[in-house]
């Protein structure tokens, strides 16, 4: 799956991967990156808006572009191989590699309405 949000959850490109096998994947990465959580704040990172791309290529393999909430963020160094090692428990998925960005930075309008209410900002 090539996209540019991970949100969005259709394909920009073919993909030699089963339709619906495509769609049980992203569903089921979307899953394991929400039990993945910053540790200073009470939301998921997928719902904090903090993975920015998520390619899920024909060999199963995917690869992940994903910020923090500030470059300086005690995690920083932890936070990628938390996500790896969630993605990498989805049934099917043969390796995963996080990359780690900083452009666009991360500002609080890329949280969801979800990681708004827990946050107690709605």
């Amino acid at each position: 799956m090539k996209a540019d949000d991970a949100k969005d959850n259709a394909p920009a490109t073919a993909s030699a991967i089963p339709q619906e096998e495509l769609a049980r994947l992203s569903d089921d990465i979307i899953m394991a990156l929400k039990t993945v959580y910053d540790p200073e704040i009470p939301a998921d990172i997928y719902e904090l808006g903090l993975i920015y791309k998520v390619d899920i290529e024909d060999d199963r393999s995917v690869k992940i572009a994903m910020t923090l909430t500030a470059p300086g963020c005690p995690v920083a160094g932890e936070m990628p191989g938390w996500v790896e090692n969630a993605v990498g428990t989805v049934e099917g998925v043969s390796g995963v590699e996080v990359e780690m960005t900083f452009d666009p930075p991360w500002t609080p309008d890329r949280m969801s309405e979800e990681a708004q209410v827990a946050i107690g900002w709605y």
